[in-house]
C-alpha cells in the first residue's frame, strides 16, 4: 500500500519544544502498536496548505493515485490532506482514477485537530483509511474519504462543520460503510462510475456565486482573465438571474461552457427537464451539473473540457 502525506493538520504539531510537521513515515510510525496490519510505503507530495491548494497540486495526487495502482502495481493508496478542500481533491481524484477504480482502493483522509491537541483525530483516521484501502474499500467505489470512522462517497461528502471531528457529511445520501474493530463494514452501494475521462483536464475554471443583481460583466472579466469555462452557483433547481442570460448565450457560442450548479441539494436531472419556470438558463446554452455541488461542478468541468469542445463537454455531463 501507498501513502501520500501533503502534511496539513493531520501531521501538524504545535508543542512547544517540538514543532513541525511529521513525514508520512513518521506518521506511520507515530501509529500504536497493532493499529495497521498492512505493509505501508511512504511517499511526501509538496503541498500548499489545503485551503490554498493549486489545481495543479490537485491533479498531481490524481494522477500519482492512479499510476500507483495502475503501473506500479499498489493494492491501495491512501492520500493525507487538510480538510479544507478535501472534498474537492477526493471528487477530482475520482473522477481520473478511471481503471484504477476496480484495480484498488484510493482513501483520502485528514484531521480537524493537530498532533498536540487533546484527543487528536489524525492517528485514528489514518488507521482508519489504511484499514479501509487495505479491505478495498466499498470495492469499485473509487476514491472514498473516509473520517471518524465512516466512509464517504467522493461524489457526495462534503465538509459541514469546521471544529467538529465529525467534519463531514453524505446527506442526505448514505454512507458507504463504517470501519468497525478493525474492519470495514459496508453500508451502501456507491454512485455509478462517472464517465471516462480523454485528453488533459483544464485547470483554469471560474467559480461564480450568483445572486440578484449580480452585473453580467463578471462571467466576462474572467474569461478575458483565461478562464476555459464556467461554473455559476445558482439557487434552487438551477436558477441564475435573468440579467446573466444574455452573457451565458454569447459564451455558449464563443465555445465557453457554462455550467449551473446550485447551492441547494438537487437531483441528477438535466438542467433542460427541471419543471416549467425552473432551469431557465438551459434554454441559453448553460449545462447543469447533475446534482453536483458547485466546487464539485467545478472538478468535473475541468475533467470535462479535457474531452473536447462544448459539445463534448456537455455530452460529458449529460452521461455524468
Amino acid at each position: 500500500m501507498l501513502l501520500l502525506a501533503t502534511g496539513d493538520a493531520i501531521a501538524h504539531s504545535y508543542a512547544p519544544g517540538r514543532p513541525g510537521v511529521l513525514s508520512g513515515a513518521e506518521l506511520l510510525r507515530a501509529l500504536p502498536p497493532g493499529a495497521i496490519t498492512a505493509d505501508v510505503v511512504a511517499e511526501d507530495v509538496m503541498a500548499e496548505p489545503s485551503w490554498d491548494m493549486s489545481p495543479s497540486t490537485m491533479l498531481e495526487l490524481a494522477r500519482r493515485a492512479r499510476s500507483a495502482v495502475l503501473d506500479r502495481g499498489f493494492d491501495g493508496v491512501v492520500i493525507t490532506h487538510g480538510t479544507d478542500t478535501l472534498e474537492e481533491t477526493a471528487y477530482l481524484v475520482d473522477l481520473l482514477a478511471g481503471r484504477a477504480a476496480e484495480a484498488g482502493a484510493i482513501v483520502l483522509t485528514g484531521a480537524v485537530r493537530s498532533l498536540d491537541e487533546l484527543s487528536p483525530d489524525g492517528p485514528r483516521n489514518l488507521a482508519s483509511s489504511i484499514t479501509a484501502a487495505a479491505e478495498g474499500s466499498p470495492r469499485g467505489a473509487g476514491a472514498v474519504v473516509c473520517v471518524n470512522d465512516e466512509i464517504h462517497a467522493a461524489r457526495w461528502v462534503a465538509k459541514v462543520d469546521a471544529t467538529s471531528v465529525a467534519a463531514f457529511s453524505s446527506a442526505p445520501f448514505p454512507l458507504l460503510g463504517r470501519v468497525v474493530g478493525g474492519r470495514v463494514e459496508t453500508l451502501s452501494a456507491p454512485p455509478p462510475r462517472p464517465p471516462a475521462f480523454v485528453g488533459d483536464p483544464a485547470s483554469d475554471v471560474a467559480l461564480i456565486k450568483t445572486y440578484p443583481g449580480i452585473a453580467p460583466v463578471l462571467l466576462t472579466a474572467v474569461v478575458d482573465a483565461g478562464a476555459q469555462g464556467v461554473v455559476l452557483e445558482g439557487t434552487g433547481l438551477g436558477n441564475v438571474p435573468v440579467e446573466l442570460f444574455t452573457t451565458i448565450a454569447e459564451l455558449t457560442e464563443w465555445g465557453i461552457p457554462v455550467v449551473v450548479a446550485s447551492r441547494c441539494r438537487t437531483s441528477a436531472v438535466p438542467l433542460d427537464e427541471t419543471r416549467f419556470g425552473a432551469g431557465l438558463a438551459a434554454h441559453v446554452g448553460a449545462i447543469g451539473a447533475r446534482g453536483l455541488a458547485p466546487s464539485k461542478a467545478r472538478c468535473a468541468l475541468m475533467v470535462a473540457l479535457g474531452t473536447g469542445g462544448i459539445d463534448a463537454v456537455r455530452d460529458w455531463f449529460g452521461r455524468l
